[in-house]
């Protein structure tokens, strides 16, 4: 068999008969629904490194498969919401929550967050709570935890008193189009305070759940308490 033969066999027998399927799982992941690996701690510890996440790209609008284009919107991310979005600087993918929406006036003194002047609750996390909990020992004694009111969102937030970090922001009103992004991992999340404000088209989709889980530190070992477990 020549090569000219053997190429047209593998085209007509594998690739063709797989091409319509895998783009038809593209354009599903694209518009409707998909995971997200997660590489990072700047959402720790609600979104540990290792988590891959569920993601509703219909939670917000209808896009052009493959882009952020969008054909028809019918909702808006909501105060405290997960989201997936490209970041404004450098197009990189990140995983953040929506802390400031159109008009708001944010600001972050000591790591607690204001918005609109009007300082958040917060109220002490047990380590013992859901993320905390899987947090190695050492990690979890340098750290102070918290449990933060944001709108209708109850979720957990960190900071690491030991390391520099910009604890300080603001005020800064979020133009029109726009959302104010941080991670809950306060002192090591790269979000709004160093790229700025995050445009609505940028918004992917609502990050969910956490699908399935693998701990880093110990060659992916499942963390099967992890599995299917709502965000907050």
């Amino acid at each position: 068999m020549n090569l000219k033969t053997l190429a047209r066999k593998i085209w007509s027998e594998w690739i063709r008969p797989l091409a319509l399927p895998l783009l038809a799982v593209g354009i599903i992941k694209s518009s409707f629904a998909g995971i997200n690996y997660v590489p990072t701690g700047s959402m720790k510890p609600t979104i540990l490194e290792g988590d891959v996440v569920f993601v509703n790209r219909l939670a917000y609008d209808l896009k052009v498969p493959f882009t952020t284009w969008h054909l028809a919107e019918w909702a808006q991310p909501a105060r405290g919401d997960i989201v997936v979005c490209f970041a404004p600087d450098d197009g990189v993918r990140l995983v953040k929550r929506v802390v400031g929406l159109p008009g708001d006036v944010v600001e972050l003194r000591h790591d607690a967050l204001l918005i609109n002047g009007v300082p958040l609750s917060y109220a002490a996390l047990p380590s013992t709570a859901a993320g905390v909990r899987d947090l190695a020992p050492a990690e979890r004694a340098a750290a102070r935890f918290a449990r933060e009111q944001l709108g209708a969102r109850l979720h957990a937030v960190m900071a690491l008193p030991q390391i520099p970090a910009p604890r300080d922001f603001g005020p800064v009103c979020v133009p029109a189009g726009n959302y104010f992004m941080m991670g809950d991992n306060r002192d090591v999340s790269r979000d709004s305070r160093y790229f700025g404000f995050m445009p609505r088209a940028e918004i992917v989709g609502e990050a969910k759940a956490v699908f399935i889980s693998g701990d880093l530190a110990h060659w992916l070992r499942p963390r099967f308490d992890r599995f299917f477990r709502r965000l907050e």
